[in-house]
């Protein structure tokens, strides 16, 4: 197995990071945080990631987290019935983990079932599986993290790619998220950052 990545970041990518490591590129689909924290790494430099390999008939896929905490959470989260690896990269992609825990601790499964492909029923079933067993280091963590007091206020541009995004469909959660992911990977005006962020979604 897997568990861990360090190496150089050849292309980032709204749906995953591309890490050279020995010689060998690894395509890692990211988390929100993981994502945003490779996203400050220059091509050529350095990135790392705490790695979930999955083995199944059709392929092998790598899914990347920030830290352990998170990842712990993703495993968590695919412990559930009816949860798959997509949707649980997919909430950890919509929410972040402080979020994610704070939901399941509140039974809020209107929050959890906004994520696209998580259905009011898988919501409720997360909750009732994972109630109780989410830690306070969980539902803390991210609400102390540097970064997150550090994030600058969305520009006009983005916040017209987000309102587009939110007329589509998607909630804002998702459109914010997909946009960060679009700006990070060299979007500028608001067609490109629309454009970028709809083939991540």
């Amino acid at each position: 197995m897997i568990g861990y990545l360090k190496g150089k970041v050849k292309y980032l990518a709204p749906e995953y990071v591309l890490l050279e490591v020995n010689g060998v590129g690894y395509e890692v689909i990211c988390s929100g945080a993981a994502f945003s924290r490779l996203s400050g790494v220059k091509a050529g430099e350095e990135g790392e990631v705490y790695t979930y390999m999955q083995v199944k008939e059709d392929g092998v896929s790598l899914f990347g987290f920030a830290d352990t905490t998170e990842k712990e959470l993703f495993l968590k989260l695919t412990s559930v019935q009816g949860v798959g690896a997509k949707s649980a990269i997919a909430i950890l992609s919509s929410m972040r983990p402080s979020e994610v825990s704070e939901a399941i601790a509140l039974a809020d499964s209107k929050r959890l079932s906004a994520v696209k492909g998580v259905g009011k029923k898988t919501a409720e079933r997360i909750i009732l599986e994972l109630h109780g067993k989410i830690s306070a280091d969980e539902l803390l963590g991210a609400a102390a993290s540097p970064a997150k007091a550090a994030t600058p206020p969305p520009s006009a541009e983005e916040d017209d790619a987000v309102s587009a995004l939110m007329g589509l469909g998607f909630t804002k959660q998702e459109s914010s998220r997909a946009v960060e992911r679009a700006k990070s990977a060299g979007a500028t005006s608001a067609e490109e950052i629309i454009a970028l962020a709809l083939r991540g979604m």
